[in-house]
């Protein structure tokens, strides 16, 4: 059996593709650099992270883009020897679709082409494609031919603002889309129709998209036609995978689906999901990625297993041999010349300007630049949090000369959702420990804890989450560790707690951060980190 979700913590908006015997899954990154993260099985139920492939400047700069934008959705396919990767770049969202929420309908979103003969080589210079809506997919046909279908963006007062998947020719000699568009499918009355895929089967198009929402009304949705531009009709059981008004299914959320075939012709399809939180109902994982079984009918629709389209903890596995692979490490040394492949960083493409692995050697330093939250230089360098309940720890070499510069360990979401245990300095206590949360559900949006004094040298960080509870802890030298007395609610690190319109489709991250809002750089060393998952402790 595959026990999901296959893709844990923030792995969100799934493309899946089979090569040989090889299966890669992308996802969607958002404001996390470098961009689109590609998993490797070869089996269906072992993953393993094998690259991002948009590394370079000149494939992608998100410097500026606000939270929740950046990388949406990319579209991975395999055609004429390479791969291809579609991909958005949003750089504004517009916060209008939510009842109560401030700002303009207008949003920005850029389509990109990008190609390699192998998965983890070097991947081209972009192609623009369009900028007329987001979740861009490319079909190859079986006649040469290769169309984009993507989401279509309605701004204009009274409108259905997801106005329905829009299809045109994409010219490979050219480079470019050619032909008009068209729109081929408004879905269906629960609206927000995204995420399109095309198939091809038995002489009939298959059109896959995601509607509801990527919240809790979340839904897959197919319609099919015996020609690429339509008409379509819907599958009859208009839904073919949600959790959408299903509160007994542990996966919620679920849509945005792909479809895979192996070998043998069994079909699978890969979808987000979200797993919330016990006690509070939110989703700290973010929006995850599992995989299920479906069949195909004598109607020729494929339905999940018990065709009750609800997904499910664990589907049957195909028949194929075992590929594990090795378990990462608890402790990354920062030894090597690159970052632990599990670690990314924020918008820019210019790493330099933030973090250097040689300036100490053994040593990740982090360069003071912009406050936490900042949507242009960052110097905050973390990984996903991938479980309910885990631990971290760090050691922090940092001498701060006033309070413009801090470093420390971070638990974050966005620049409105984090809880920052970091080192300052003031004229009153001097050297200082303490913790800043900002909360985006709360009458007042950032806090502090009471400082505590620090000697010279280095200090331990340590937080334990066990789901909602978070706990922070400090020691100097090799004594015992000291726990802040408060109790930080782990639960605000999620979708869920957020502001009316606001974006949020990412999940929480834990990592080190520096800044120095004096503009001078000040460097912070951060020896080793630890990311262990374990069980809930009481």
């Amino acid at each position: 059996m595959i026990r999901n979700p296959i893709l844990r913590g923030f792995n969100p908006d799934p493309s899946i593709v089979r090569v040989g015997e090889d299966y890669y899954i992308a996802v969607s990154t958002f404001e996390w650099f470098p961009g689109v993260q590609i998993h490797h099985s070869r089996d269906l139920v072992n993953w393993r992270l094998l690259s991002r492939p948009l590394a370079r400047a000149s494939q992608l700069d998100m410097r500026g883009d606000p939270d929740g934008c950046g990388v949406w959705a990319p579209c991975l396919t395999h055609a004429d020897g390479k791969f291809w990767l579609i991909f958005t770049d949003v750089k504004r969202y517009g916060r209008t679709t939510v009842g109560g929420a401030s700002g303009a309908s207008l949003r920005d979103f850029h389509n990109y082409l990008v190609t390699c003969d192998t998965i983890d080589g070097e991947w081209s210079e972009p192609v623009y494609l369009n900028s007329s809506g987001f979740d861009p997919s490319l079909f190859h046909d079986d006649d040469g031919r290769k169309w984009l279908v993507n989401q279509l963006w309605d701004h204009r007062p009274g409108k259905n603002r997801f106005a329905g998947i829009v299809l045109q020719a994409f010219d490979v000699a050219e480079g470019r889309l050619v032909g008009e568009r068209k729109v081929i499918f408004q879905g269906t009355p629960i609206g927000l129709t995204e995420a399109p895929h095309l198939y091809k089967r038995d002489g009939w198009y298959y059109l896959v998209t995601a509607e509801g929402g990527t919240g809790w009304g979340h839904a897959m949705t197919m319609a099919r036609s015996r020609t690429i531009d339509g008409p379509y009709a819907l599958h009859p059981d208009t839904y073919v995978l949600t959790s959408r008004d299903r509160p007994h299914v542990a996966l919620q959320r679920a849509g945005h689906a792909d479809l895979v075939e192996t070998a043998d012709g069994e079909t699978y399809a890969v979808y987000l999901c979200g797993r919330p939180l016990p006690n509070r109902g939110r989703c700290t994982l973010g929006r995850e990625t599992a995989i299920q079984k479906l069949v195909w009918g004598e109607d020729g629709w494929p339905r999940t297993l018990d065709g009750s389209g609800d997904p499910t903890l664990e589907t049957p596995a195909p028949n194929l041999p075992e590929q594990a692979w090795p378990a990462a490490p608890v402790r990354a040394n920062f030894d090597g010349p690159d970052l632990p492949i599990d670690f990314q960083w924020l918008r820019t493409p210019y790493p330099d300007e933030i973090f250097s692995l040689t300036a100490k050697p053994g040593s990740l330093r982090l360069y003071g630049r912009e406050s936490v939250g900042s949507v242009f230089r960052q110097a905050l360098v973390a990984r996903r949090q991938q479980a309910h309940c885990y631990r971290a720890a760090t050691v922090l070499d940092f001498e701060p000369a006033h309070f413009q510069q801090a470093a420390g360990l971070i638990c974050y979401y966005n620049g409105a959702k984090f809880h920052y245990l970091h080192v300052s300095h003031d004229e009153d206590v001097g050297k200082h420990l303490r913790v800043m949360t900002c909360t985006p559900d709360s009458p007042s949006a950032d806090s502090f804890t009471a400082p505590i004094a620090l000697a010279a040298g280095p200090v331990e960080l340590r937080v334990e989450v066990d789901l909602e509870r978070l706990r922070f802890g400090f020691r100097q030298g090799a004594g015992e560790w000291t726990w802040l007395p408060e109790v930080f609610d782990a639960s605000i690190l999620s979708d869920e707690a957020t502001i009316p319109g606001a974006p949020a489709f990412t999940g929480a991250f834990v990592g080190m951060a520096c800044q120095d809002g004096a503009g001078t750089a000040a460097p912070a060393d951060f020896d080793w980190f630890d990311y262990e998952e374990r069980a809930y402790r009481p």
